[in-house]
């Protein structure tokens, strides 16, 4: 079952979640915020907030964001009861990076999460996963299924492993045209260009797949015809819409010129090892309560040209409890309509009983 709720239904909440947004940005420092703990986790050390008391919530990101992408939600979910613990994901912000492709595959990253869970003393916790937060959650619900409590998947629904590789897959759909993952895939090249100017590289990137960027080039994160430089094919956008200010958008910028964007590009690269190493994820299915949000205008909606994929997110989840599409929102949901997203989050952890 969908829900389509538009901006004007949640209006009272997003102008809430505005002014928190407003307030956040006024801090000088975003870190001082929340409380930060340094978590021994499956070989590695992540950086992580830390807020609140009760039932464990594990909030984690996606490329290329921090634990700050879920700024909006952190407070408001820590004072619905919840502990909640937000990482920086391996290979970001104050988290370790390793160099090696082979320690961002999917075992890596799932056994990150259930490290966390142990680190927090727990048996179980809820997921949240954003963008590659979403497949580490999922993964993480089929892969430790006694430890996952339910999970939401933001921006990216629950998919089974397919017949090939996934790369072999976007390369055969996208033939000699561009599509960003085959982009990134040879080591270095990504790097160059996005740490050339990291704030240019970011900024445009989080216009050009946001809902304001749904007419700007590049938005669909694919191309007809080669292109060797996409970060100069993009627009930047002045100004920036009011959803990221130039405060968020000095903290992100600080993080990657200090960490530059190998340890994230390697997600990527990684998927093939995913393919070889975990072929039970072929039948695997979602037995826990799950849910689903995503943006009207998000590119991944597509990614499979013809193909609305956002209308089988139900597809392999055996307790779902329904999709909201945010109308007129893009990738960066959380980011982009905070109230909206509270609520559905909420709702979905209320729901839980």
């Amino acid at each position: 079952m969908f829900a389509t709720p538009s901006r004007r239904e949640f209006i009272a909440t997003a102008s809430m979640a505005a002014i928190a947004a407003r307030s956040l940005a006024a801090q000088p420092n975003p870190d001082s915020m929340f409380n930060f703990e340094q978590i021994e986790t499956n070989g590695v050390r992540l950086r992580c907030a830390v807020e609140g008391d009760g039932p464990l919530v594990i909030m984690v990101h996606g490329f290329p964001e921090l634990w700050y992408s879920w700024r909006h939600q952190i407070r408001p979910v820590a004072e619905a009861g919840y502990k909640v613990v937000v990482p920086d994901v391996r290979g970001y912000g104050g988290s370790d990076k390793p160099e090696a492709i082979a320690a961002y595959d999917m075992t890596n990253l799932t056994g990150d999460v259930v490290g966390l869970i142990d680190a927090m003393d727990e048996d179980q916790a809820v997921l949240f996963g954003h963008d590659w937060g979403a497949p580490i959650c999922w993964n993480t619900a089929t892969l430790h299924p006694d430890r996952i409590a339910a999970v939401a998947g933001l921006s990216v629904p629950f998919f089974q492993r397919g017949a090939v590789p996934s790369m072999d897959q976007w390369r055969a759909l996208y033939g000699n045209g561009f599509f960003y993952q085959l982009y990134f895939e040879p080591e270095g090249v990504a790097e160059a260009a996005l740490e050339a100017d990291v704030r240019t590289g970011l900024r445009k990137l989080y216009y050009t797949i946001s809902g304001d960027g749904a007419d700007a080039p590049l938005h669909s994160l694919s191309h007809p015809e080669p292109v060797d430089d996409p970060v100069a094919m993009m627009v930047d956008p002045d100004p920036f819409p009011a959803w990221m200010t130039e405060a968020d958008l000095d903290y992100y910028t600080a993080a990657f010129e200090q960490g530059g964007f190998r340890g994230p590009l390697n997600r990527y690269r990684a998927q093939a090892r995913d393919w070889e190493l975990l072929p039970q994820l072929s039948t695997a299915q979602i037995s826990q309560p799950s849910l689903f949000i995503g943006g009207s205008e998000d590119p991944v909606r597509t990614f499979v040209p013809g193909v609305d994929i956002y209308a089988g997110a139900a597809a392999n989840c055996t307790d779902f409890r329904g999709s909201t599409i945010i109308e007129g929102e893009g990738h960066w949901i959380q980011q982009e309509a905070p109230g909206a997203v509270n609520t559905a989050l909420l709702a979905f952890l209320d729901g839980l009983g």
